[in-house]
């Protein structure tokens, strides 16, 4: 079995060039033409998805639609033009603090 492990980088660069065009029709671009409001649409089916699987007793579901998840974040945040760097650089700036004092900040601003 191939055991391929799949970056977030590599999955936005996987998104990316399907947006792009030029090879066969694909679902991304389809959904990114389709607008932002259809691509939050598909993340937020996605979220509900993953949320009802997680309380359940399969793992292999909670799995499944988390990568479904992903991809949609994925999407929505191309469609947006939100690079996946923009992600990671707000995730070390809360993670230098306590959560605790992160929250705090956010809610007093």
């Amino acid at each position: 079995m191939d055991d391929k492990r799949v970056t977030l980088d590599d999955l936005a660069s996987i998104v990316a060039d399907r947006a792009a065009g030029g090879g066969p029709p694909s679902y991304t671009r389809s959904l990114i033409e389709k607008g932002v409001a259809k691509c939050a649409q598909k993340l937020g089916e996605e979220a509900v998805e993953t949320a009802l699987a997680a309380v359940g007793a399969d793992t292999k579901a909670v799995v499944s639609e988390s990568a479904d998840l992903l991809y949609h974040l994925l999407v929505l945040l191309h469609a947006r033009g939100i690079p996946l760097e923009d992600i990671y650089a707000e995730l070390g700036r809360r993670t230098a603090r306590s959560g605790i004092e992160e929250k705090t900040s956010r809610s007093a601003g």
